[in-house]
């Protein structure tokens, strides 16, 4: 009887032993598919198939490469909103007077990658306890919550303000 009752014990601390040593990326939002069904967003309508007028005109067909009928929702949400989509990297001659006031108390070049690795670093330091990722618990707003914003507080917040604004999601309880 004890014997068994030290085989589990060892057991359990095995297993949290390995769950306390899980190596790589931290995930604090754990949402998986319960089965491998299909994926709804997986499936993108093609464009409608047209005869262009010159079919001299068209591109060389290549393996793997691109349609005309191919889905692109990026340059479609642009187009939609009334702009084309940019090709190449660099500020649009536009854009320069906004990005120099919006830079002029200076700004990184290496922005996105510091910020990465700022936020891989406090994943890792907030990434749940031994049993929260034993059981891959949802810890993500729990670790992010003091730098969320108290949305019912910013609205009385700008109200006294005599700001008017729009409505707000209903306040929680014992908000």
């Amino acid at each position: 009887m004890l014997a068994g009752k030290g085989v589990l014990a060892l057991a359990a601390v095995a297993m949290l032993t390995l769950a306390a040593c899980s190596s790589g990326e931290p995930h604090l939002m754990n949402l998986t598919s319960p089965g491998n069904g299909p994926d709804e967003f997986g499936i993108l309508p093609t464009k409608p198939l047209q005869m262009p007028e010159d079919l001299k005109a068209l591109p060389e067909p290549t393996l793997g490469g691109s349609n005309l009928t191919d889905p692109t929702p990026e340059a479609d949400a642009v187009a939609a909103l009334g702009g084309h989509l940019r090709e190449g990297a660099g500020i649009p001659a536009g854009d320069g007077g906004l990005v120099n006031y919006a830079s002029r108390y200076g700004r990184a070049a290496d922005i996105r990658s510091a910020l990465a690795a700022e936020d891989l670093e406090f994943r890792t330091n907030n990434k749940g306890r031994v049993l929260e990722r034993l059981f891959n618990v949802n810890v993500y707003y729990r670790a992010y919550k003091r730098q969320s914003l108290n949305q019912q507080a910013e609205l009385r917040r700008w109200r006294a303000r005599g700001v008017k604004t729009v409505s707000a999601p209903p306040a929680k309880k014992g908000e």
